[in-house]
């Protein structure tokens, strides 16, 4: 399964009911939402009260990226809006157990990203219990870097690996995902989170057709 999934954050923030008809119009199911606080990336972005009323529509998937340190914190805040994914980074605790299991106990599928400077490895012990992996393909924080190539090794890495577990997470990636990435990712991962370079921007046509571009990369079906 390979899925568009639009990074809301980069949606026009004065037009965000607009945005979400139009990327359903497009044949968007799955939403990535970015929360930032400031200090685990240089940047601050979607909170609470701007995610409440997208996640309550219950019209898409809705995966949030906690891009914040002490993200046990975090993961309190953002449960009571029931979104379907919680994702926090591997960098920013010392203790991954202990959040998958507190994400789990509110009935939330859990996730965990790691930056592009991050062997693959270190999620090894937990794969059994991760519902998404998070492949970040620039560093968390801000939209429109060069996509680092080096993580495509580790996404052939953790494929081969997730041929020896039973229960196998979702891959998602993010950063700089377009036409032109997703040909050499396909078919390493499930999930391609696109932003301003492939959806959210002042390219000519619409959502619908710059969707399918980007679904034209896919390996199902470029055969």
């Amino acid at each position: 399964m390979e899925k568009v999934v639009a990074s809301i954050m980069c949606g026009d923030p004065l037009y965000l009911a607009e945005e979400l008809a139009a990327l359903e119009a497009a044949g968007i199911d799955w939403l990535h939402c970015d929360v930032m606080d400031g200090v685990f990336v240089t940047n601050l972005a979607m909170g609470p009260y701007v995610l409440e009323p997208i996640i309550k529509t219950k019209g898409m998937t809705t995966d949030i990226h906690l891009a914040c340190q002490n993200p046990e914190s975090y993961i309190e805040m953002f449960a009571g809006l029931q979104p379907d994914y919680l994702t926090f980074h591997y960098e920013a605790t010392d203790n991954i157990t202990k959040l998958l299991g507190q994400i789990h106990s509110h009935g939330i599928k859990a996730g965990v990203a790691i930056s592009p400077g991050t062997p693959v490895d270190v999620l090894y012990p937990y794969l059994e219990n991760i519902e998404l992996v998070l492949m970040m393909t620039v560093e968390p924080g801000f939209a429109g870097q060069l996509f680092n190539w080096t993580v495509l090794d580790k996404l052939k890495q953790l494929n081969q690996q997730l041929e020896t577990v039973t229960k196998k997470p979702l891959i998602e990636v993010d950063g700089n995902i377009n036409s032109e990435t997703i040909k050499k990712i396909s078919p390493l991962a499930n999930l391609y989170v696109v932003g301003t370079s492939a959806l959210f921007n002042d390219e000519e046509g619409s959502y619908y057709e710059k969707v399918r571009k980007v679904e034209r990369s896919f390996v199902s079906k470029r055969r």
